[in-house]
């Protein structure tokens, strides 16, 4: 497997990646081929819970170097797996010299990175350590690359879901929308595999929905204005209030209810009040819905979005949280109806749908037209009462799982933000000389699946924010330069700015003016983030409204 991963590593052509992959899984048992995507495709951090600081010690105790040989190796590799690759290979350390065992198969690795994930309570760090230990014992320095990257939660290999499903799709001779379809009723791509490999197409055509598996959110696009949208949708558009809280998705079978956020994360136990208000709806039964929740003030105000993020990683005192900050919740659509997906259907009968199930549960308010005037009112009536904007949607749109595309629009009360990726920070002075608080920005880049440089602020947060970025942030350092450090880049950030520049002071290209962190998005991954190609639109869509207004 680390060496069809260091292959393709080489590659640029997505082809070759795909038939590369395809010619390793047409060659693995069912179990092999279920393991092999789940450690291609998933991000283990949170449920293995190793820190960088962890697993360096780890590595160090039992390779035998020192902070000075890794960052050595760290310069001149930049990356923490090949630093650590680079180090066993200098020290001509095999499997043999470790160890005297058999090569690592992928069932020994599927259990052992089980039995770090399962570690819990007292002495779990020094539990977690033993067996992480014993598991890089009996890897090569090749293995160790890899690993230290999967542990870390970031593959680093660009390969994502798509071609993943492509290369199973070659592999196994199975349509690619048969495939595609199948992962959308399991949520499961692993599973998903495993059934390609055992029961080929008939299996696959016979895949029915698995209750409580969550489906990936269909995304918005963004747009200008209001009739930005009108104008792209050539008749009418539904207009829906575009919330400032947490898109959640419900689900209810057989009297049990389970709530995941945005980034498919079981969050039921923080949210009583959600799975209470579902509990009481008697016609929600073995459904889908997904909504919106808020945090209000006791006159029912929205409260800022990061007032809302305490609650979801609110563990323990929930019930008091509750009292002190109240939530609401509105949906907006319904992905499975008595135990049937109903994404197939078009938006405006999904919400006719919701409609008829929800007597208790306030829907998000929406309007149907293709009147200008009556769309941009609606528009101001969303920020007047709090609200982000708003989301338009075709009637006769279909819901796309995991794609951000132009059926769905947003508008927001300025444009001017950007969901961006902290790679670094310096620590600050003075009254901020303890946090890490100045932080370097970056966007993701397709063409390489690493992240660009695009600006640095330590502008918009509060103290109890430094305080607690610094601290996660620290566990994540892979390099230090005097009071300067790089991390590995796990953290989402909404970042407003005034405008785009060229600039040589990024590798990137670009700088972003008056950079201003608006929120922490704890709910996003980094594969989330805006893209460097986003950014290069933006740019020179500023000089065309630039022109634009000139003329006028």
């Amino acid at each position: 497997m680390c060496e069809v991963y260091e292959s393709i590593e080489k590659l640029s052509s997505r082809s070759e990646i795909v038939e590369l992959m395809a010619g390793y899984f047409k060659d693995l048992n069912a179990s092999e081929v279920k393991i092999a995507v789940k450690l291609s495709t998933s991000d283990f951090r949170e449920a293995l819970n190793v820190s960088w600081a962890t697993l360096l010690k780890t590595l160090k105790e039992l390779y035998r170097f020192n902070d000075e040989d890794f960052y050595r190796a760290f310069n001149d590799t930049g990356d923490v797996g090949s630093a650590v690759k680079s180090i066993l290979e200098a020290k001509r350390l095999s499997r043999q010299t470790l160890l005297m065992v058999k090569p690592l198969t992928l069932e020994e690795l599927d259990m052992l990175l089980r039995e770090v994930s399962e570690v819990k309570g007292p002495g779990s760090k020094y539990k977690k350590v033993r067996v992480l230990k014993g598991l890089f014992s009996k890897v090569s320095p090749l293995e160790a690359k890899y690993l230290v990257r999967i542990i870390l939660g970031d593959l680093r290999i660009g390969v994502k879901e798509g071609i993943i499903v492509k290369a199973l799709s070659e592999a196994f001779h199975i349509p690619y929308d048969a495939l595609e379809r199948a992962l959308m009723l399991s949520g499961d791509l692993a599973m998903t595999a495993a059934v390609a490999k055992t029961q080929g197409l008939h299996g696959i055509l016979n895949m029915r929905y698995v209750p409580f598996n969550p489906i990936k959110p269909m995304l918005a696009g963004m747009a200008y204005n209001v009739r930005e949208i009108l104008d792209e949708f050539k008749g009418k558009a539904a207009f829906e209030y575009k919330l400032d809280g947490a898109r959640v998705q419900i689900h209810a079978f057989n009297g049990g209810v389970r709530v995941f956020s945005r980034g498919l994360k079981d969050v039921t136990s923080s949210l009583p009040e959600v799975v209470d208000a579902i509990r009481g709806e008697d016609k929600l039964k073995n459904c889908v819905v997904e909504g919106e929740v808020i945090a209000v003030n006791f006159n029912g105000k929205p409260l800022p979005f990061q007032e809302l993020m305490h609650r979801f990683k609110r563990i323990r005192s929930v019930e008091e949280e509750a009292k002190r900050l109240p939530i609401k919740l509105y949906l907006f659509d319904i992905l499975v109806d008595e135990g049937s997906l109903t994404i197939g259907e078009p938006y405006i009968e999904r919400r006719k749908r919701l409609t008829r199930k929800v007597e208790s549960i306030p829907l998000v308010d929406s309007l149907m037209t293709q009147d200008l005037e009556e769309a941009e009112e609606f528009y101001r009536k969303a920020l007047e009462y709090g609200h982000e904007g708003v989301v338009a949607k075709k009637p006769d749109s279909i819901y796309h799982p995991g794609v951000r595309g132009r059926d769905w629009l947003k508008v927001k009360e300025t444009l001017d933000t950007l969901d961006l990726v902290i790679v670094g920070g310096e620590y600050g002075y003075g009254r901020r000389y303890r946090w890490i608080s100045d932080y370097f920005l970056a966007a993701l880049d397709n063409s390489t699946g690493g992240f660009t440089i695009i600006g640095k602020t330590f502008k918009g947060l509060v103290d109890e924010e430094f305080e607690n970025l610094t601290k996660t942030l620290e566990n994540d350092v892979v390099k230090r330069e005097g009071r300067r450090v790089w991390v590995n880049p796990r953290i989402v950030v909404e970042v407003a700015y005034n405008e785009i520049q060229k600039s040589q002071k990024y590798p990137s290209g670009f700088a972003l003016r008056f950079a201003r962190i608006v929120r922490i998005r704890w709910d996003k991954k980094v594969e989330e983030a805006d893209t460097i190609d986003k950014v290069r639109e933006i740019y020179i869509k500023q000089f065309e409204r630039k022109a634009s207004n000139y003329q006028r």
